[in-house]
């Protein structure tokens, strides 16, 4: 479906974003793909990376709080991948204003752009701090998410379209506890902090991610909620595995906006959440929903109550699968 298309990532630069761009360029004749982004320094090292393919590449320099920028950047674009967000929990607590600006006004902004450029679809990414959220970080997200469902209905009449992808922490990305720990064994540590003992994370890998996002974009046809069915890993097993079975592990208190285990579909949602064979799909429930003709939902409904939740997960990875995969990262 990428054939000839015209394809923008917000936020491009990132771990998602040079993942994403990599396996377009790989597996389709795009027509061009724009990276927007506020870091120049980051897209010229993208574009070092990516130079045999430089003629389809296009570098904006812009922010997502800037709608006149994003209106020039979306012309006669097909598909945009939001990626674009301050991310870190802490720096998002003490700077509240700025995070509220980018992931919740720059949220609006992107959709805005779309409707008015005649963007076919919106594929946002999401994550698990978003659902309950306990952190500022969490609940832009949450907001956002929440704009960009609406906005199908905001949409109506136009084809624009607009659908989220959800996961939690990604493994291997920046920010990840994985290069985290390996940070510090680099530097000959014996013993590993661990915030709780009892910490449990779903796992995700930058490829599986990237292909949600490409089956969102093959099938949505506006307002769903993706989530892929992943398995969970405790962060002690983590820690064992990346540093032996000789490492010590040291407790130092959970951290404020931080949960124990992440939550991807809460109770509450379940009543709109259909089981796929490697995913999830949370419908909306509002009333331009089900006036759509072309809706077509062959998922079974999950039971009453159910949770998707990394601390009551059924499949999980021991510390042996854990030495596997991260020997990848």
């Amino acid at each position: 479906m990428f054939n000839n298309k015209a394809i923008l990532i917000t936020g491009g630069t990132g771990s998602f974003g040079n993942k994403m761009t990599k396996y377009l360029l790989d597996n389709y004749d795009v027509r061009k793909i724009v990276i927007y982004s506020r870091d120049e320094f980051k897209q010229w090292q993208m574009a070092e990376r990516l130079k045999d393919y430089a003629d389809k590449l296009r570098f904006y320099i812009g922010d997502v709080r800037d709608a006149q920028r994003l209106h020039r950047a979306f012309h006669e674009i097909d598909y945009v991948i939001h990626a674009a967000a301050l991310k870190q929990v802490p720096a998002c607590e003490y700077n509240p204003s700025e995070a509220v600006k980018t992931n919740i006004n720059g949220a609006q902004n992107v959709i805005d752009a779309a409707i008015d450029c005649g963007v076919k679809k919106v594929v946002a990414l999401s994550t698990d701090k978003a659902v309950n959220p306990v952190n500022l970080y969490g609940a832009t997200k949450m907001a956002s998410d929440k704009l960009f469902i609406a906005a199908n209905a905001y949409a109506r009449g136009r084809e624009t379209s607009f659908a989220v992808v959800r996961y939690g922490n990604v493994a291997g990305s920046r920010g990840s506890v994985i290069p985290f720990f390996r940070s510090q064994l680099a530097k000959g540590v014996e013993e590993l902090p661990i915030t709780d003992f009892r910490m449990t994370r779903f796992w995700i890998s930058l490829e599986e991610g990237v292909q949600l996002v490409v089956k969102a974009f093959e099938e949505s046809i506006g307002g769903e909620t993706y989530i892929s069915k992943i398995p969970s890993f405790k962060i002690t097993d983590l820690a064992k595995a990346m540093g032996g079975d000789n490492i010590k592990l040291k407790e130092v208190g959970i951290r404020d906006g931080e949960k124990l285990d992440e939550c991807m579909i809460t109770k509450t949602d379940a009543k709109h959440t259909y089981e796929y064979d490697k995913h999830y799909i949370i419908y909306p429930h509002d009333y331009w929903w089900n006036k759509n003709s072309k809706r077509v939902i062959t998922g079974k409904p999950v039971p009453d109550g159910f949770e998707y939740d990394s601390g009551k997960n059924t499949e999980w990875l021991s510390v042996e699968d854990l030495k596997k995969l991260v020997d990848l990262f």
